[in-house]
């Protein structure tokens, strides 16, 4: 991947679109000081992806944006685009088969920053992707901007390993581990709760099958109550069945004669209109019907929504409510053994007392008897001390001359080892270091600086997201609207065809229809289109006519003469219309009935105009009535209304029809068609705002994630930076104070030594002295010593009573203290029993509180009333069902009825209908015995047996009251006993088959994270020694001799840093820290094109690396860039015109006006080529 263009507008002092082309492989950028070079380094670090302002020159994120000038008023956005060249496939990922990859970031002045790859909106991370292992990045080494250079020399161990991991590839190893981690902490914490759950399943499943034995009996007991009630049912069911069978032959004899009258079907014609209007009003309320059941069936799934969300907040209630009753029973049985003990202690210390106070009595007698005894001895010892004091002071006095005399030999020593130890100490001080003082400071302020800006973002976010959280619910609000309003729109449109297509569709005619080809051919209604509000008059004159089909081969009509349809049915001749004669003039106020209807066929319309001829349209039917009195024959009016009116009669209009309303919903269909297209694109609209919505807040919750972690880690690293800083301050103060203190030491020091001198000439003469006074004193010792040794023996036998008694006193005083210390003990224990026991009691009060709170009794009687509602509206869209099939077959057998009805005598109709109503209630009584056999689901085949020899209904029912009453004896039962202990075992089951899972998740996690960190490992022990062995290559390359490695900190690879050992020629080996500035720019040079040979970049930046660099360092670096221009492209910034020969193309820097730059481009080649050229 090379860089080929750069492209900017609006960052920093860019602020017209700029474009700087980059061809070949050492690009060379120049210009006077301040003229905003460095910026095209701080535009290619920007766009892949550095979020501090610090790393771009800059205290906000909105430094970047062009500020304005004296000229030029700011702009509100900055943009910088990297082109890529990937012809080689290099790219990672999706981008792989790109020729050409392009990167762009755009940061609006609000604070919004978004990232494009090949002008798609991507993540950060997806930029970072792309150049994961190779080098590149916000913070990688191959981007070496000014101060880069000593700030690598001066990183820290660990700092330096990241660009070592950097070249070993091993980024993309982190983040896996990183996941592993995550998904391995996840699969634990899965575990621990699979765990609880499991101890929890044991406990119920232990409790659940008691209560099942209950639910067995109970169950046995109602299988038999509901077998003997199924039996009675199925017996009662037979009689009434029979008695219908029976009912229903003589109904059917009276029926046949009855129906020798259908020949008379045509004069009842009446009755059958009125028949067809009870099926239009059934197919009405059916509909009807359906729509209320659609509301109930919703209203019904809302609030069992909301009763599952309140029983699952109860059932996290309950679990606390059992975990503080728990506590309250385990603290209250700790009570009681406290008490308990506590009064045992109790009468322990009091016999104690009693034993203590009687031991002192026995010493106090002891005692009393002591001072007779105790006079007597110290007279004696007295007397013997005195002659003792006495020639031990006179020996002491020699001892004590003797060892000042030694003493002031020692400390004569001791001043002179101290001091000549002070002296060397004082010379060993080093001046304190106040440049990294200044330095640790500065990168202090740093920190707390960048710490603030992130606190003000983190501020400003926090601020957002309830705004955006608001924006998602208004969208989200709005996409439900649309959506109901949509199904609202569908479900309406449906419903109207389906009316539509039920017109003139009884299974007898579509089967005619279909036996003659005519199934899939359009009715006139579909092709006609009525102005609105003459629906009804148009109805009312075409009638079954707006069913009519084309018919295109009239010799068809022939063939249905033999088998004529079975219905009504309307045809014409789809042929164009001929010339006619001019219309009649409309009656006054009248208008033809043609012209409120339009077509587009020309063979409808003729059709249309031979009906409607002489047919006049009126407004009202008072007009209508005024119009009618002057019509020729053969012409009418017809209203609004569909009232039809001639010279001589009035037909009044009603919607008896099955084709009424056809138009009306015909044109409705047509507007809702209208309609719907426009509510979908509103759905639509509404959708791209929620995601959009939804979108923007999980980039904002993302960034304020990742400001929070950065605020943290920069935390840290301030902490650090305080503390390196005190201990630096401290280190040097203390050097100052002990320098100080040093010198004032070594002044005492000088005065001691004299006082010592003088001290052992003293010495020696009371020496002297005291050698005379001892000898006098030997034979008044042994008398003395006669006399003492009396009064010795019984004083100790005196003091070894006195010593027995106040033994035996201490001993109960330690029983008394140790028992009112457990005393103690024991009421401190109790008091915070109690206190822990009120709390857990006013949790629970809080707990049982919440319980009452969330009562699922309303909700379960809202949600018994709506399935109520629900079951009721079924069984009214059933009964509509019913009565719509009940009304089809009276308008089938109306006629039958009818003429037997009027042909047969009074007494055979009183007849009929008492036998009618006889089978009726026999057939009534044998549905509701089947009905509720259904409902009971019985066995048929099961009671087919016990049918054959049947007990009688009273005995069985005596037998099921029987069982009943035993069923109540049981009392209150769990009768989901057993099917929750079947639930129950089967998720214990799974949940061990989960925990055995996850245990095994666990393990592979962890194999994962152990063969990730041994690939790590591997890569970068080699990495390190590769790039060992280059910097060992490269540096005398660049110093023309000597030598440089990097060491480990630490044993291990993965946590251990990383420093840099550098020999320059002719210096001994040293820190790095004490190298000159030319040559620590050296050596980091050294070191990042080590890292370049082996894992070459694809470009490289570099911003006046060679400014420290005398002519003949510049040209050994020259030589190395140009050497390692074969793999990656150079793009350096530099005043020195050796580096600047190296350039295959020069890019200006210029600010031709202030504050605003320009780029001028300069080709090395082209120009040398002009010059030869202009010079031949």
């Amino acid at each position: 991947m090379r860089l080929t263009h750069i492209k900017l507008a609006g960052f920093k002092s860019f602020v017209d679109p700029t474009h700087i082309a980059l061809p070949g492989q050492l690009v060379g950028v120049v210009g006077p000081n301040g003229c905003g070079k460095s910026n095209v380094i701080d535009a290619v670090r920007w766009v892949l992806g550095e979020s501090s302002a610090k790393h771009l020159r800059g205290e906000t994120m909105q430094d970047v944006i062009f500020n304005g000038s004296g000229e030029r008023k700011p702009v509100n956005r900055a943009s910088v685009e990297l082109v890529f060249d990937n012809s080689l496939g290099k790219a990672a990922g999706a981008w792989t088969n790109y020729a050409e990859i392009s990167i762009k970031r755009v940061l609006e002045r609000q604070g919004e920053s978004s990232y494009y790859i090949n002008n798609i909106a991507v993540r950060r991370r997806d930029v970072a992707d792309i150049f994961l292992g190779t080098g590149l990045g916000a913070r990688a080494y191959a981007i070496i901007e000014q101060g880069m250079i000593s700030r690598i020399v001066d990183a820290k161990p660990e700092e330096l390993r990241v660009f070592l991991e950097e070249a070993a590839g091993v980024s993309k190893y982190r983040e896996r581990r990183k996941e592993t981690e995550n998904r391995l902490e996840d699969a634990r914490e899965n575990l621990l709760r699979v765990e609880d759950i499991r101890r929890e399943l044991g406990l119920q499943i232990t409790r659940l099958e008691e209560q099942a034995v209950a639910a067995e009996r109970y169950r046995t007991l109602e299988a038999e109550i509901r077998r003997s009630q199924c039996l009675l049912w199925s017996i009662r069911r037979r009689d009434a069945g029979n008695l219908r069978v029976r009912l229903a032959g003589e109904i059917g004899q009276t029926a046949t004669d009855l129906e020798r009258t259908t020949a008379e079907l045509r004069e009842v014609e009446s009755g059958l209109e009125t028949s067809r209007s009870a099926h239009y009003a059934a197919g009405d309320a059916v509909h009807s019907a359906q729509g209320l059941l659609y509301e109930a069936n919703a209203e019904f799934a809302r609030i069992e929504q909301q009763l599952q969300f309140q029983r699952a907040s109860r059932n996290r209630a309950e679990s606390r409510r059992r975990e503080l009753d728990d506590q309250i029973s385990r603290d209250s049985t700790r009570m009681d053994d406290v008490r308990s003990e506590l009064q045992n202690t109790e009468a322990d210390l009091e016999a104690a007392v009693a034993i203590a106070e009687q031991s002192a009595e026995q010493a106090r007698d002891a005692q009393d008897a002591m001072p007779e005894t105790e006079t007597a001895f110290r007279n004696a010892r007295v007397e013997l001390d005195r002659v003792r004091q006495a020639i031990t002071q006179a020996q002491r006095d020699r001892e004590v001359a003797i060892a000042r005399r030694d003493q002031t030999d020692r400390l004569l020593s001791q001043l002179r080892m101290r001091r000549e130890r002070l002296e060397g100490e004082l010379q060993s001080i080093a001046a304190p270091d106040e440049a990294e003082i200044e330095r640790l400071l500065q990168e202090k302020e740093a920190l707390a600086e960048e710490i603030q800006g992130l606190q003000e973002r983190q501020s400003a976010l926090q601020a957002r997201i309830p705004q955006l959280e608001s924006a998602y619910r208004t969208a989200a609000q709005g996409v439900e609207s649309a959506r109901g309003r949509l199904a609202s729109l569908e479900a309406r449109r449906h419903a109207l065809v389906a009316l539509q297509q039920q017109v003139g569709s009884s299974e007898q005619m579509a089967a005619w229809l279909g036996q003659h080809g005519l199934s899939d051919m359009p009715r006139l209604w579909e092709k006609v289109r009525v102005e609105a509000g003459w629906e009804d008059a148009v109805e009312a004159v075409l009638r079954e006519r707006l069913n009519a089909l084309a018919l295109v081969d009239p010799a068809r009509l022939s063939d249905w003469f033999g088998s004529a349809p079975p219905g009504k049915l309307a045809v014409y001749r789809p042929e164009p219309a001929a010339a006619g004669q001019d219309a009649a003039p409309a009656p006054a106020g009248c208008r033809a009935l043609t012209a409120v209807v339009t077509c587009q066929e020309p063979g409808v319309e003729s059709a249309l105009r031979e009906w409607l001829t002489g047919v006049w349209a009126a407004e009202s039917a008072q007009q209508a009535m005024a119009a009618a009195a002057s019509l020729p024959p053969g012409e009418m009016v017809v209203s609004r209304e569909g009232h039809m009116f001639t010279a001589h009669s009035m037909g009044f209009h009603a919607p008896d029809s099955e084709i009424h309303g056809l138009l009306e919903r015909k044109q409705e269909i047509e507007a809702l068609e209208r309609e719907i297209p426009g509510v979908e694109n509103e759905l639509a609209l509404q959708r791209d705002t929620q995601t959009d919505a939804e979108a923007e807040l999980k980039e904002a919750r993302a960034e304020l994630d990742r400001i929070r972690q950065r605020v943290s880690s920069l935390s840290q690293s301030r902490h650090e930076a305080d503390l390196a800083h005190m201990r630096a301050a401290q280190l040097a103060g203390r050097a100052r104070e002990r320098r100080s203190q040093i010198e004032g030491e070594l002044a005492e020091i000088a005065q001691e030594q004299a006082r010592e001198h003088e001290i052992r000439s003293e010495t020696d003469r009371d020496i002297e002295m005291s050698g005379d006074a001892s000898d006098g004193l030997s034979q008044e010792l042994e008398s003395a010593e006669e006399r003492f040794h009396a009064a010795e023996a019984g004083l100790s036998t005196a003091r070894d009573r006195t010593m027995s008694a106040e033994r035996q006193w201490q001993e109960a005083q330690f029983e008394v203290r140790g028992l009112e210390a457990r005393q103690g003990e024991l009421k401190r224990g109790l008091t915070g029993l109690g206190d822990a026991l009120t709390r857990a009691r006013a949790a629970l009060e809080e707990v049982l509180g919440e319980l009452e709170r969330t009562d699922e009794g309303p909700l379960e009687s809202e949600l018994g009333v709506a399935l109520d509602v629900k079951q009721q509206r079924e069984a009214a869209l059933a009964r509509c069902r019913d009565a719509l099939s009940e009304a089809e077959r009276d308008l089938r057998g109306l006629d039958e009825r009818r003429n037997g009805l009027e042909r047969q005598l009074e007494p055979m109709r009183t007849r009929l209908g008492d036998l009618r109503l006889k089978e009726q209630e026999a057939r009534l009584a044998e549905e509701n015995f089947a009905a509720q056999l259904a409902e009971a689901r019985a066995d048929e085949a099961e009671l087919a047996p016990l049918m054959e020899k049947p007990p009688r209904p009273n005995a069985l029912q005596a037998e099921i009251t029987r069982l009943q009453e035993e069923l109540t004896g049981l009392g209150a039962v769990n009768l989901a006993a057993l099917d929750e202990l079947q639930k129950t075992t089967e998720r214990k089951g799974f949940l061990d088959a989960q925990s055995a899972d996850l245990n095994e998740a666990v393990a592979t996690l962890e194999d994962a994270i152990r063969r990730i960190d041994r690939e790590t490992r591997e890569r970068l022990k080699g990495t390190f020694d590769e790039v060992n062995k280059n910097l060992g290559e490269m540096f005398p390359q660049l110093f023309g001799g000597g030598e440089a490695k990097l060491v480990m900190t630490g044993e291990e690879i993965l946590d251990s840093g990383v420093q840099i050992i550098a020999r320059p020629p002719g210096k001994k080996n040293a820190s790095i820290h004490l190298l000159s500035g030319g040559e620590k720019a050296l050596t980091a040079v050294s070191l990042v094109f080590s890292l370049f040979r082996l894992n070459p970049a694809p470009f490289c930046l570099l911003d006046e690396v060679d400014a420290p660099l005398d002519d003949s360092n510049t040209s050994r670096f020259c030589q190395l860039v140009r050497k390692m221009s074969d793999q990656t492209q150079f793009i350096f910034i530099s005043h020195n015109k050796i580096t600047m020969e190296l350039a295959e193309q020069l890019v200006g820097v210029t600010m031709p006006e202030l504050g605003v730059s320009r780029v001028v481009a300069v080709d090395i080649e082209e120009a040398l080529k002009m010059r030869e050229e202009q010079a031949a």
